[in-house]
């Protein structure tokens, strides 16, 4: 998990952006007007910096309910249904209109021909046919506020299902109905158990089946107040439910599975509301591997997007990536119902030292802090454990005392210490009667204590008293089945509060009107071409990204006499709009430090074009740069999300190390400075073996520079690369030594 979003920046750094001609970011905000179209304000590509919440209360606890297709006919499947709508609509307290064009009742209920003959207008319309589309039709006039389709075979079977979903989404988007579907199912309509307390869990999901294990944490105890299976998001989509879900007071976590994203900016909105509001969202999002999204493309018949800025993009609102669905389950009960950590650190307490030892190995590995506890903290702890046992964290009690008050004195004195926020007790095995005294010692004190319990109960079995009735009974300990999954749901719920703790969201910063540097950049641009060295690198200047002194030239006298200006040793490149890499070719020769140097470069560098047939505009001269950290800094261009900026180790093996981090604007300072420590070379940065710092508060502003481009560009910019971006000794700068610009 990654810090706040809210960057704060510097003096000097506000002052450089200023002089390049900008304005600061952080000053945009007050300029912005609504957008004449909607009144949603966007930003300076465009797209909306907020997205309304849609109010859907009436959907989830509807007064009256229309069902279209309403059957009770033996052996019809629409006989189930509408007896599992009914029963539904009496617990929520609904009033409900079958509809059948050849049925005067169904289970004893008034049927009405069609929607038009509804005795009064109707909150929710549940669609049991096979076609949607001339029911929505007929529903535009009724004024009814939301629809359900279940009905398949839209763009989950190919491009003819495709098209017959954007024909059902232009007639909701005509009626002025919201719909679920179509492909849904009744997820919707469950019975949630009403005897439960606490924070509830509220379930995304768009494969239903997949929503089971999370559901069935009411049989644990663990309270459920929503499930919104959304199929193939025709109208509703994944992202307005997170919204919804974000400002419900009963949501403590909402839980998700998804297949694939409808629109990538609608999806970071919703998880900026969740994170401003302090709601936690955990999700399974499938579609790592080529096969994965293969599978989530035919299902659901979306993109998935590339997984790399899909992954990038969640951490980067807080969204909590799990793998399996028992993580989804487990980490999201976490967050439901745990209070906020009031120290990170975390210690581990075992009846063994090998099961302490072990989880704890797992634990730092992860990335939990374990604190080593002070010296009086181990002091007081061995009045009641043996000297000889370990007890610095994590603690071994060699058995926990059984017949007397020594356990929970050790529980409690440790939950004492202010550096533990979180007490975590594996237990391998049930070991009657010690495995029973603790659990129920640890279900006590998490009662009198406001940090987090945890117990991993690890026997297969799940039966044994201790597990089922003292742990799952009490609504203040975590019980997990299994190490990895305690650690990922403590790790998330720790990373969670450090992030929402201050949290400001990027929207609010974003900028609405073009700089006057966009304006100079905009006349470099060519649609449709790939620009010259030598004109990336007049766009990089536009926006204050320091390139080296350098001339283009068209013949050998000029070469030596921009040498002469630039000065010596230079560099020479071919500079051509088809040109990418150029070394490959032989068209770069550095070090040149004489005249004669110069006049053979120039001779070799255009027969070599001549003879590769890459049409030329000239030879850069360009200044030499001393050595320091090559990096990449670029753009490109994401079907979900739009514009993403990518940061990496750079040079000629950048595709090679792979060694990259990705964000999707907006994003402050602090996230720049996050995509650098993400990088397995971030060392580089720092100096190693001798070498000096770099100056990363240089290379860090080249990144904000980049995402002002890349967002004041929007879909102009197809792709930019600074590579290598030259990143100098602290307090020297950075200077792009070579870019690559292709316009959309």
């Amino acid at each position: 998990m990654l810090g706040s979003t809210h960057g704060t920046l510097t003096t000097d750094f506000r002052a450089r952006v200023e002089a390049c001609g900008e304005t600061p970011r952080t000053a945009v905000h007050s300029s912005a007007a609504p957008s004449a179209d909607d009144a949603i304000p966007v930003d300076v590509s465009g797209r909306p910096l907020h997205a309304d919440v849609p109010d859907l209360d009436r959907f989830f606890r509807p007064e009256s309910v229309a069902v279209v297709g309403a059957s009770d006919a033996d052996g019809r499947p629409n006989t189930g249904i509408t007896r599992r709508l009914i029963a539904w609509a009496e617990r929520v307290g609904a009033r409900i209109h079958p509809v059948h064009p050849t049925r005067a009742t169904v289970f004893g209920l008034a049927c009405h021909t069609s929607v038009a003959d509804l005795p009064e207008q109707v909150d929710l319309a549940v669609l049991l046919v096979s076609d949607p589309l001339p029911v929505i039709e007929e529903l535009a006039d009724t004024k009814v506020k939301f629809a359900v389709a279940f009905a398949s075979g839209f763009a989950e079977t190919g491009d003819a299902g495709a098209a017959a979903q954007e024909r059902l989404a232009a007639a909701v988007e005509r009626s002025g109905l919201r719909l679920l579907g179509p492909n849904t199912n009744l997820n919707a309509f469950e019975e949630f158990r009403d005897d439960l307390d606490g924070p509830a869990i509220a379930l995304i999901t768009q494969s239903g089946h997949q929503g089971r294990p999370v559901y069935t944490l009411q049989e644990l105890g663990i309270r459920l107040s929503h499930w919104a299976p959304t199929g193939n998001e025709a109208d509703l989509e994944t992202s307005d439910f997170i919204s919804y879900f974000a400002e419900q007071p009963e949501v403590g976590a909402i839980a998700c599975y998804v297949e694939g994203l409808k629109d990538g900016r609608s999806f970071l909105l919703a998880a900026d509301r969740a994170a401003r509001n302090g709601v936690p969202v955990v999700a399974v999002k499938v579609g790592r591997t080529e096969t994965g999204a293969r599978m989530a493309a035919s299902h659901t018949g979306k993109l998935t997007g590339a997984d790399t800025v899909v992954d990038a993009a969640m951490r980067q609102f807080g969204v909590i990536r799990v793998d399996g669905l028992d993580e989804l389950q487990d980490t999201a009960a976490l967050l439901a119902r745990a209070r906020r950590p009031r120290a990170d650190g975390v210690v581990v307490y075992s009846i063994s030292g090998g099961t302490g030892a072990h989880f704890s190995d797992l634990a730092a590995e992860a990335g939990l802090t374990l604190p080593t506890l002070s010296q009086a903290k181990q002091d007081e702890l061995h009045q009641w454990i043996p000297p000889y046992l370990n007890v610095a964290n994590p603690v071994d009690n060699g058995g926990h005392p059984v017949g007397d008050w020594r356990g929970r004195k050790i529980i409690d004195a440790i939950l004492a210490d202010p550096e533990v926020g979180v007490l975590i007790c594996p237990i391998t095995g049930p070991f009657p009667p010690m495995s029973d005294r603790l659990a129920q010692d640890l279900a006590d004190a998490a009662e009198q204590t406001d940090k987090l319990i945890c117990v991993i109960w690890g026997s297969p079995v799940g039966t044994e008293d201790a597990y089922r009735t003292t742990l799952l009974g009490s609504s203040r300990v975590a019980t997990f089945r299994t190490f990895g999954n305690c650690i990922t749901a403590v790790r998330a719920y720790l990373g969670h509060h450090r992030f929402t703790t201050g949290y400001r969201s990027p929207f609010e910063d974003a900028p609405r009107t073009p700089s006057p540097s966009y304006r100079k950049a905009q006349a470099l641009m060519r649609p449709g071409q790939q620009l010259s060295e030598h004109a990336a690198k007049q766009l990089l200047r536009a926006y204050g990204i320091r390139v080296p002194r350098e001339q283009l030239v068209t013949s050998a006298a000029a070469a030596v006499r921009a040498a002469g200006l630039v000065g010596y040793p230079v560099v020479m490149k071919a500079s051509g709009p088809q040109l990418g890499h150029k070394t490959e070719l032989g068209l770069v020769k550095i070090g040149l430090t004489s005249a004669s140097q110069i006049r053979d470069a120039y001779r070799e560098l255009t027969d070599i074009a001549r003879y590769e047939n890459v049409p030329l505009d000239g030879i850069l001269v360009c200044q030499m740069v001393e050595r320091g950290v090559e990096m990449v800094v670029g753009v490109t261009q994401d079907d979900l999300f739009g514009p993403t900026v990518t940061v990496g180790l750079g040079g000629v093996l950048v595709e090679v190390l792979h060694d990259a981090a990705v964000r999707v604007p907006p994003f402050g300072e602090d996230q720049a400075r996050a995509m650098l420590t993400e990088l397995r070379g971030h060392a580089l940065l720092e100096g190693v073996r001798g070498a000096p710092p770099a100056d990363v508060d240089a290379l860090v502003e080249v990144i904000l520079r980049i995402q002002r481009m890349a967002l004041e560009f929007g879909g102009e910019l197809a792709e930019l690369d600074i590579n290598p971006l030259m990143v100098l000794p602290r307090g020297q700068g950075a200077v792009a030594l070579d870019a690559l610009a292709i316009c959309r």
